[in-house]
């Protein structure tokens, strides 16, 4: 009982830091994010200590209702995604993918390999670089109502692409630290199941709901449409990750595959509650996952000034190329959009760290690095959606 109190008052403390770290940060006219992230830096481990690395292992509760927070806001974020839009955006959204891929892994790999990696460890350090956190950006675009715009669909649409060569591109890092190279044959395999996923899950599924959603509502439960819906995101979340893929790919596509419902308003609304709980759990752990001791030196800041410099100009140019047929306008937005490593970026640095390929400041570094493309990108991006949306209004595009 007492251990059960101890989580529920952890609990406690996190949700009301997100309230009020969200609250500082809209006032301070900011996206809300910002203020949750940073909530997470002043009560973690690093500063209050009020949530102790032990309670943000893997498999804590903080760690799970982060985790399905994260699992919902995609989903939600899916809901309000229709297949044709992100047909239409299709071209574009491939090419930022490929671009914000493969822009970061080289300036990424040369810079570590410049401060005296081994080429096998600095595309392993240049990983961490690649992928983006789609949960971020997916939470300012809906804090600013946004979701409906081309830049966002390209985003989201990019965000998938992203996360197969992401997801790629560390197979192929991880199986080099052995020093005997990299089994070709089976990374192929590995990309194929994963797209094959996408393409069945996301297109077959969607067109089954659009012929028929009526099945939903034929249980007698009153939320029976919301429960089922529920279900397919937590069934193709997992499944999600036996391709390779990050859970939040198999949420997004299972909030897709629900937008085709003639339900998808009212599960837009029934929703709404579930986020307002889980998803600042997401945000303040992804906060707290920093130590600020292993930053506390000149040397360190400056590494880590250059590092953030490089992430956030990788990502932007690999955006604005690929989207420039867009406008310039709208290829900053998409740029900026993809900058954010959040989560993935943690995610990869504890596999280096756990590899030996990573040092405690190296470590630091590419969790701090994460954590303020996170920070940095939603006010930017709300300042650019903002000035685009006012300014000219003639130039948004168009789907």
């Amino acid at each position: 009982m007492h251990h059960a109190s101890d989580i529920l008052f952890t609990l406690f403390i996190v949700f009301v830091a997100a309230q009020i770290g969200g609250e500082i940060a809209q006032r301070l006219k900011l996206p809300g994010v910002v203020g949750e992230i940073a909530a997470g830096c002043v009560i973690g481990p690093s500063l209050l200590g009020w949530i102790t690395p032990e309670q943000i292992a893997t498999g804590t509760p903080l760690d799970v209702l982060a985790e399905i927070g994260v699992v919902l806001l995609l989903f939600s974020v899916g809901l309000e995604t229709r297949l044709e839009d992100l047909k239409k955006v299709g071209k574009v959204a491939f090419l930022v993918g490929v671009l914000g891929v493969l822009v970061p892994f080289g300036m990424g790999s040369v810079w570590a390999h410049g401060n005296g990696f081994d080429w096998d460890k600095s595309l392993f350090v240049a990983a961490a670089f690649v992928a983006t956190s789609a949960g971020i950006t997916a939470r300012v675009l809906q804090e600013l109502n946004a979701l409906q715009r081309t830049e966002s669909k390209v985003i989201l649409g990019a965000a998938v692409i992203d996360d197969i060569l992401a997801m790629l591109l560390l197979g192929v890092v991880v199986s080099m630290q052995g020093g005997g190279g990299f089994d070709l044959s089976h990374l192929l395999v590995v990309l194929a199941g994963a797209i094959g996923f996408i393409a069945v899950v996301g297109l077959g599924g969607a067109r089954v709901m659009r012929w028929n959603s009526g099945w939903l509502e034929k249980p007698l439960a009153p939320h029976s449409p919301l429960m089922i819906v529920l279900a397919l995101c937590l069934g193709l979340a997992y499944l999600s990750t036996l391709f390779g893929l990050a859970a939040i790919i198999g949420a997004f596509l299972a909030g897709m595959i629900a937008s085709e419902t003639r339900q998808q308003h009212t599960l837009e609304k029934q929703t709404m509650p579930l986020l307002a709980l889980l998803t600042p759990f997401f945000f303040v752990v992804t906060g707290s996952k920093i130590d600020l001791h292993e930053l506390a030196s000149a040397d360190a800041l400056l590494m880590l000034t250059v590092v953030t410099v490089i992430a956030i100009l990788s990502k932007l140019i690999g955006g604005w190329l690929g989207s420039l047929s867009l406008g310039k306008h709208s290829a900053t937005i998409i740029g900026f959009g993809m900058v954010p490593r959040g989560e993935v970026g943690v995610v990869i640095a504890s596999l280096g760290l756990a590899a030996g390929v990573f040092n405690n400041r190296i470590y630091a570094i590419i969790v701090a690095m994460s954590l303020l493309t996170a920070m940095v990108t939603p006010p930017v991006l709300a300042w650019l959606l903002k000035r685009t949306a006012s300014a000219e209004p003639a130039d948004q595009p168009r789907i």
